[in-house]
């Protein structure tokens, strides 16, 4: 699918209220990325990539995670960093993952990263609550690029 016509159907106010109700209960953060163009090969190594790029990784806590979609290659990474992970393992993505594909193959596209801003939200909240002083260190806005 083209990205400027998977970027039509996505509803980017429906995603970033998700992204803002989920940091709202939690000290880490949630970023949604869409790279545009071609994706050759795993999107895991890009999805890394921009992680760094945006600086999720000096978060305080290394509570940070980067939902990277590439609708043009039909392919998505989701990735944690270190703290979250730490807390949560390899099944946990794998299950956000499933859950996303299945509204992908549906074409619900919004649907997919809401739910997973929302499950992550929830265990970041569990994990990660927030602390005095806490502030939004990065923009909740969906990245193109």
């Amino acid at each position: 699918m083209r990205t400027k016509e998977f970027l039509g159907k996505l509803d980017h106010d429906r995603i970033v209220e998700a992204i803002r109700e989920a940091e709202s209960k939690t000290s880490g953060e949630i970023r949604v990325f869409i790279q545009r163009g071609k994706l050759d090969g795993d999107p895991l190594p890009l999805a890394e990539k921009k992680f760094h790029e945006f600086g999720m990784h000096k978060t305080p806590d290394r509570n940070a995670t980067l939902i990277l979609l590439a609708p043009r290659a039909h392919k998505f990474a989701v990735i944690g960093d270190q703290g979250i992970h730490e807390k949560c393992g390899g099944d946990y993505w794998q299950r956000i993952v499933a859950q996303m594909s299945e509204h992908f193959q549906g074409e619900r596209f919004t649907d997919a990263i809401v739910e997973a801003v929302r499950e992550i939200g929830n265990v970041l909240a569990r994990h990660f609550p927030p602390k005095p002083g806490d502030r939004n260190d990065l923009s909740d806005e969906v990245i193109e690029g």
